[in-house]
């Protein structure tokens, strides 16, 4: 099993950043992206941004050109910088590790609120 946990969510202003990480553990063979997903109140979870092993990078249209998804091999740890952050940003973030059969495990999540 693959213990993910993350940190750095927290209340900003319009405009402002944060960066939240993910350090994973325990059964970390054969993972080959990690990922961050978000959950607003009332709607789905969605992708946000991933990275394979190799540094293959994906965002959403919505975070292109403000949020950067970033890992450190050595560490066993992900981290998403977002800049110029929107009150549409507020959401649950969850992290996630996956494998060619799937997912590995997911974060417990960290909350992102930005004001207006």
């Amino acid at each position: 099993q693959v213990l993910l946990v993350e940190s750095g969510g927290g209340l900003v202003q319009a405009g402002g950043s944060l960066t939240l990480s993910c350090a994973a553990s325990g059964n970390i063979f054969g993972i080959n992206a990690m990922g961050w997903y978000r959950q607003a109140p009332g709607k789905q979870r969605e992708l946000v941004a991933i990275i394979t092993s190799v540094g293959i990078r994906n965002y959403a249209d919505s975070v292109k050109g403000r949020f950067t998804i970033s890992r450190d091999n050595a560490k066993n740890t992900v981290y998403l910088q977002m800049n110029s952050l929107k009150p549409e940003d507020t959401a649950v973030y969850y992290c996630n590790a996956q494998r060619l059969g799937g997912i590995a495990g997911w974060g417990q999540g960290t909350q992102v609120t930005v004001s207006s």
